[in-house]
């Protein structure tokens, strides 16, 4: 088994508790609003490709890169692969929904290239990709890895620290940084609840009442 890729549920039950914060789900039928310098689009294809400083935003997402190339299928889900300028990351951000007194969270993440898929309604981060949860203005979860998969459906991420297929077919080694590497902030305790006790290790010496005050001695 591969160590190196976490499972689902374990993650998404260490980066948030289900029923209290989710991804916006109103998002998914937002439309793709889109700036940049330049457009080139097909309308045979349903293609179209912006470059230079773009910025996308659909709802509370924002993805900004050098390139976005967007398409849109038969049924009209929306497609975009945004890609960085050389030596440099890709952009994304998603506001979470959160309940009545509770800090907004957001979901920011870096890479050098971004996949969105509207129909599956997931961000696909590959390459340098790091994902990152914020509560309010605090950063609380950190997650660094090769591929970083999130579900806005589901609010479920996938973190792969194995290099590209590619790199592996070629039988390149692994880099030194290509391991997982996640910073989890511990769950705000519920109100009234009290720190559990700790158990004494099996080797502590019992103590046992005693009825007399001198005991035995003389």
């Amino acid at each position: 088994m591969n160590h190196r890729l976490i499972p689902l549920l374990l993650l998404a039950a260490l980066l948030g508790p289900l029923g209290v914060a989710h991804a916006e789900k109103a998002d998914r039928a937002k439309p793709m609003n889109i700036e940049a310098d330049a457009l080139r689009h097909d309308e045979l294809k349903q293609t179209s490709v912006f470059s230079g400083r773009v910025v996308m935003t659909k709802g509370t997402i924002v993805l900004r890169g050098a390139r976005l190339d967007v398409r849109q299928d038969a049924d009209g889900y929306q497609y975009g692969v945004v890609t960085a300028e050389a030596g440099k990351r890709a952009f994304f951000r998603q506001k979470r929904d959160t309940l009545a007194g509770v800090p907004d969270e957001f979901i920011e993440g870096e890479s050098e290239v971004i996949e969105y898929d509207g129909k599956a309604d997931n961000v696909r981060f590959i390459t340098r990709a790091e994902l990152r949860r914020y509560r309010g203005a605090m950063l609380s979860d950190e997650i660094t890895g090769a591929v970083i998969v999130y579900n806005n459906l589901t609010d479920v991420f996938t973190v792969d620290g194995q290099r590209t297929p590619a790199a592996n077919a070629a039988g390149d080694a692994p880099a030194s940084g290509s391991r997982v590497r996640a910073v989890l902030a511990p769950k705000d305790p519920k109100p009234g609840a009290t720190a559990p006790v700790p158990a004494l290790p099996s080797s502590a010496p019992v103590l046992r009442p005693s009825n007399s005050l001198g005991g035995d001695a003389k």
